[in-house]
């Protein structure tokens, strides 16, 4: 599966609602978080990888691998953490981003069942990321411009290596 690179234009837009769970997105969601296993990531969204469709996928360490469709934050803590924040269209970037420490969501799952849930700490994190990607932004919009600016000059620098 080919995960998109900073710089396509898709990851910069919306992501469309979801009208049909079929076998076809199921299997889709099953190949992205086997993809997250081979590139070591916990979170993947469908704009990733080039589905502009309103989808993710998690598999934070300490939990089992969850596929979200058309989640919507209902609740974000009014407490914040900064913590250290990549992203597998941005391979090899980092930097802190300040998230709020718990959320409240709801989506449906792959039997096509809606569910609520409640995260905090790294998958409230993972989970905000991946909606990020839903509404066409990336963790590095996040940041101040000029911290924006430095990191992407490196990651150019990288990638012309």
């Amino acid at each position: 599966m080919r995960i998109l690179a900073i710089g396509n234009d898709i990851l910069n837009q919306k992501a469309q609602p979801i009208e049909i769970i079929d076998k076809n997105l199921i299997k889709t969601a099953l190949q992205m978080i086997d993809a997250l296993a081979v590139e070591k990531g916990v979170g993947l969204a469908g704009p990733q990888i080039g589905l502009q469709k309103r989808i993710f996928v998690t598999n934070v360490p300490g939990d089992t691998p969850r596929i979200f469709i058309n989640p919507s934050i209902l609740e974000t803590s009014t407490e914040t953490i900064k913590m250290e924040e990549g992203c597998l269209s941005i391979p090899g970037i980092y930097s802190d981003v300040v998230r709020a420490k718990a959320i409240k969501i709801q989506a449906w799952n792959e039997k096509g069942r809606p569910f609520t849930m409640e995260a905090t700490g790294i998958m409230a994190r993972v989970i905000l990321h991946e909606q990020d990607h839903l509404e066409g932004v990336l963790f590095t919009d996040r940041l101040s411009e000029a911290k924006r600016e430095r990191l992407l000059a490196k990651y150019e620098k990288m990638i012309k290596k």
